[in-house]
């Protein structure tokens, strides 16, 4: 066999494993393998999980929070500037960026990620051929989803319905859309359906960001969903506009979602910085209800969104950090909720992802993280050091005195 990991954590309060891989697949868990290995890890009780999925992330637009800030921390002013600065993207600009933010999402355990990479007609695809470029590039380390992400609209901004087929012929492997900058909502959602289905790919839209609740599609995309039987294959971003709907109108809108199998990716460390600017007293969090949701049997996926841009000027792509972060915000710290915020950042992203051979079990693609840490209960509040990350059943991260990627 290739690898042997011995004596690791699966599960609290069970007996420690050996995990044997061999040709990128788990072939063998028990509590001692006795086998020869090429190579062997001691994780000595320490914590083994799949790897981490982030599920919504911009790298095409990571690291540019210094060219020119943000300074009221809106929403309206984040889309400003960047729009601003996309021209002046060079695609070796955006190619040495999105590499930076690749690599700090794999050295922190990121096996599979979703990056949102968009374009128009001011910009061309100068950034989204550089993610593609970078998703064979380093495919070998992480497995990437790219959406194809019209952040200016598409009707707003003449010629991007056009960019939108092309993108996909060019091999996006998921539909973007952005109903809440477009207009009107609706249709951009049909049209999003229509290119779905014409090449049979999954939908991943930025829903409903904002501080109220007066304007939203999450309700029209629900039925859209279910009328063109896209159950399970629809995910939304943000869908901070939950926050402020009555309890009545969103215990009915959380029982569509559930029903149309939406996913829902939370992103706290941009809805914390942009949401309720304008609110002089009792602020709001502005994040969208996460117990709720996951209480009404939505599938929810926190995720990191942006990287130290006019969204996010700050974070370093810790998928844990975000986890973290949830916690308080989303009132996740109690002793019957901390147990699902895990699943959050492994589990439920996977599934929104579509990522069948996912998990430790034997047959699963070995896409492993060992945390130094020995209570899987903790390992979100630990935020603990990533030792190992395993891609294909190879060691592509480790730690030792620094951290190094292992090409």
């Amino acid at each position: 066999m290739n690898l042997l990991i011995k004596q690791a954590r699966l599960n609290d309060g069970e007996a420690l494993q050996d995990i044997a891989i061999d040709q990128g697949k788990i072939v063998e868990i028990a509590p001692e393998i006795k086998d020869s290995a090429k190579e062997v890890i001691e994780a000595n009780g320490r914590v083994l999980i799949p790897g981490l999925v982030e599920s919504h992330i911009h790298l095409d637009k990571a690291l540019i929070a210094d060219r020119e800030p943000n300074k009221s921390g809106t929403l309206k002013e984040a889309i400003q500037v960047t729009a601003k600065l996309k021209p002046t993207f060079t695609e070796e600009d955006v190619y040495t960026r999105a590499k930076q933010a690749l690599e700090m999402i794999i050295r922190r355990g990121a096996t599979t990620v979703r990056t949102h990479s968009e374009f128009d007609p001011a910009q061309g695809f100068t950034g989204f051929n550089m993610i593609m470029k970078l998703k064979e590039e380093y495919k070998d380390l992480i497995d990437m989803q790219v959406v194809a992400f019209p952040q200016e609209g598409i009707f707003k901004a003449p010629g991007t319905d056009k960019m939108m087929y092309e993108a996909m012929e060019m091999g996006a492997d998921v539909v973007g859309g952005i109903p809440y900058n477009d207009a009107p909502a609706n249709d951009h959602i049909d049209l999003i359906f229509e290119i779905a289905k014409k090449y049979d790919k999954d939908i991943d839209l930025h829903q409903d960001f904002a501080d109220e609740a007066d304007n939203t599609s999450i309700e029209y995309l629900c039925e859209k969903t279910i009328e063109e039987g896209y159950q399970g294959r629809v995910s939304v971003g943000h869908l901070t506009a939950l926050h402020a709907m009555p309890k009545e109108q969103l215990d009915r809108v959380i029982k569509k979602m559930a029903e149309a199998k939406i996913n829902v990716m939370p992103l706290p460390a941009t809805d914390l910085h942009l949401g309720a600017r304008k609110d002089e007293y009792n602020v709001r969090r502005a994040v969208t209800p996460i117990r709720k949701l996951r209480d009404g049997g939505v599938n929810i996926c926190l995720a990191t969104n942006n990287i130290r841009n006019a969204f996010t000027p700050y974070g370093n792509g810790d998928l844990f950090q975000i986890a973290m972060l949830a916690v308080p915000v989303g009132h996740l710290g109690g002793a019957d909720d901390l147990p699902t915020v895990l699943p959050m950042i492994t589990e439920n992203p996977a599934k929104a992802l579509g990522l069948t051979d996912y998990g430790i079990s034997v047959g699963k693609k070995a896409d492993l993280v060992l945390l130094d840490t020995k209570v899987k209960a903790d390992a979100v509040i630990d935020i603990p050091e990533r030792l190992y990350v395993i891609k294909n059943g190879r060691i592509t991260v480790k730690v030792d005195h620094h951290v190094s990627i292992l090409k």
